[in-house]
């Protein structure tokens, strides 16, 4: 058996795609939906084979999703033939990544979808595979919900685990992996408890699940050496980690260089908490870095051998942009394309 055959597709059930508003063109470019009214109404039902690429290199995620739009919201979705990656294969510039044949008028309304589907994800998935690589086996975390609408959540946490992530922020990230969200006590708790981050974390203790990791936030008064070094003592072999999340605004007490690079969490702030945890016989405690990390920034703390055990990124996973395109390239069995454009088989699309 190839490693190809190996690989598994989600259900499209699993999509929950609004089908009745994606058949009725609702969410397509409008000139698509009028491309297919007009193609039924003069019962043109040409054949054709539609080719998807994207304009970057990158590791291809949306596919299964595409997929489900095609077999749930097309006419006639039997008779389609479609051939593609799987989700999380690396992909080309400008490498065919799926074909679609058929009956062009059952399917001219869904493109907008699939490819928008394709974009969002394949962007993700690569940003995330890149700080993975950047972080050589340090734990990276998807903590990148709360920058973006509510409803991308699952296709978004599903395109960051395909990509390698450890952990996603929220249950909807996993619905699709049938899993849960991960975190750490977080701001809020603490202020609850009048920014004493011990009183939170006995609290989070007492009252969440033995088999949660008990992280904690350890930068509320500034100073993540004491407060480290105090959730330690309070939790003892309870505590899995501590996480340093220092605005970029500020130095953290224990910091003592006054250059630029010293603001928020940086390779001095973790190297002081390391050596304050070992120093005191807590050398099992993990730690995690978060608040404005990135590719670069990982690759960075990785060159200077920071201490650091896994990073929490949020927003700078949504700055990779990687647009596709889907050109016909055969009309009824013969070549027809735009200037430019022509058939492109690819031997590593696998029969859906």
């Amino acid at each position: 058996m190839t490693q190809q055959e190996k690989k598994t597709r989600l259900d499209p059930s699993i999509f929950d795609l609004p089908i009745a508003k994606i058949k009725s063109g609702f969410y397509s470019d409008k000139y698509f939906a009028r491309t297919r009214e007009i193609l039924i109404q003069d019962k043109n039902h040409a054949r054709v084979i539609m080719q998807v690429f994207p304009r970057k290199e990158g590791i291809i995620c949306g596919i299964d999703e595409a997929i489900a739009i095609l077999k749930l919201c097309a006419d006639r979705p039997e008779e389609l033939k479609i051939k593609a990656l799987y989700d999380g294969d690396p992909m080309n510039l400008e490498e065919t990544v799926m074909l679609i044949e058929g009956d062009y008028s059952s399917f001219a309304h869904l493109e907008t979808l699939y490819l928008g589907c394709l974009s969002r994800r394949s962007a993700i998935a690569t940003a995330v595979k890149r700080a993975v690589e950047a972080a050589q086996g340090k734990s990276v975390l998807f903590f990148s919900a709360r920058f973006d609408h509510w409803s991308v959540q699952s296709g978004d946490g599903h395109a960051a685990l395909v990509a390698g992530a450890q952990g996603v922020s929220t249950d909807a990230n996993t619905l699709w992996q049938g899993k849960e969200g991960v975190g750490t006590i977080p701001h809020g708790l603490i202020a609850a408890y009048h920014g004493d981050t011990v009183k939170a974390s006995l609290a989070f203790d007492r009252y969440m699940p033995k088999d949660l990791e008990r992280i904690v936030l350890v930068d509320f008064e500034n100073d993540c050496v004491k407060t480290s070094l105090e959730a330690a003592r309070a939790l003892g072999k309870c505590l899995w980690g501590v996480r340093l999340d220092t605005a970029g605004n500020l130095r953290d007490r224990s910091v003592k260089s006054k250059d630029p690079s010293s603001f928020g969490v940086c390779p001095e702030l973790v190297r002081h908490v390391r050596e304050a945890l070992d120093k005191n016989g807590f050398d099992w405690v993990k730690i995690i870095v978060s608040g404005g990390f990135h590719e670069e920034k990982i690759r960075e703390f990785i060159r200077l051998n920071v201490p650091f055990d896994g990073v929490g990124i949020g927003s700078s996973f949504f700055h990779t942009r990687i647009d596709f395109t889907a050109d016909i390239v055969m009309v009824n069995g013969k070549p027809c394309a735009k200037v430019g454009r022509y058939y492109k088989p690819n031997p590593k699309l696998v029969d859906v």
